[in-house]
């Protein structure tokens, strides 16, 4: 049973009649309605709703989001500083996209705004397969055309017919085709620095998968807790180091293929990024 699932009548005071105030809404907490109206999505994570405030619904999980966007918006800055390929930025931008919308869906739990969360999340591997795969594509313009038309059409498929079980194994099948390619990278970056994202990238990914497996699965028993971790807020922000790894690594990669000589640098000591040194004729 959910945390944010303990008030099930309506009226909160658990004789099941339903007779409360039509204003608060069975998905209050503490004491706090809900702003949004009752929860319409089809999953709720462990995290009591509206706990803390009535216009937030999962406080934790909602700005957990906050640490991608900025870490794509250092990534976007970079790519732009040193004119990089478009598709740098377009992925950069499309992870800002994914941290927003992923805000909105847990703020309201509403299931238009699940859809927000859960299709830029396929748009984003859309493009890590098209960044992976391009370099041999013989022809240029289809493999962007069809990226474009597959994720339109999964859009609109999506919208009108709710994937549930269905679209956690679309994810994992998008994710499994990035895998071969990146390994690939890897054992052909001689650079340590480069290693180092790929082994990062891994690490934050299946430290991540831990903690929403934890939080998923064993949610029942964690509500019990006095202390609750918060599985699925550290799997937000687990994952937004990972996707900032991922693209470092890969400009690095992509920087090497086109001749750019590229070194992995810190920000503050601390933050990687990738500095290239473009030949004079570019």
């Amino acid at each position: 049973m959910k945390c944010s699932k303990l008030l099930e009548d309506g009226d909160g005071d658990g004789d099941g009649d339903g007779d409360g105030d039509g204003d608060i809404y069975s998905s209050m907490a503490g004491g706090i309605s809900s702003f949004w109206g009752p929860v319409t999505s089809t999953t709720d994570w462990c995290e009591q709703n509206y706990a803390y405030s009535s216009y937030i619904a999962e406080l934790f999980n909602t700005m957990s989001n906050i640490p991608g966007i900025i870490l794509a918006l250092f990534g976007l800055v970079n790519a732009l500083r040193q004119r990089f390929e478009k598709r740098f930025t377009v992925l950069h931008i499309s992870n800002m996209i994914l941290d927003i919308g992923s805000m909105l869906f847990h703020a309201t739990l509403q299931k238009v705004q699940q859809q927000g969360d859960e299709t830029p999340m396929v748009w984003e591997l859309l493009l890590y397969i098209y960044i992976l795969y391009s370099p041999d594509w013989h022809y240029r313009s289809t493999m962007p055309t069809f990226v474009f038309i597959y994720g339109a059409v999964f859009a609109l498929v999506h919208s009108l017919v709710h994937f549930e079980i269905g679209f956690k194994v679309h994810y994992v099948v998008l994710c499994l085709l990035c895998i071969p390619r990146m390994y690939k990278y890897y054992i052909h970056t001689q650079d340590r620095s480069a290693k180092r994202l790929a082994k990062s990238c891994l690490i934050t990914f299946l430290l991540g998968s831990i903690c929403w497996l934890c939080d998923s699965l064993l949610c029942e028993e964690i509500s019990r807790w006095y202390f609750n971790p918060q599985g699925h807020a550290l799997w937000h922000t687990l994952m937004c180091f990972n996707s900032y790894f991922a693209n470092t690594f890969l400009m690095f990669c992509r920087a090497q293929q086109l001749g750019w000589n590229p070194q992995v640098l810190h920000f503050m000591g601390l933050l990687p990024y990738v500095k290239i040194e473009k030949p004079k004729a570019q």
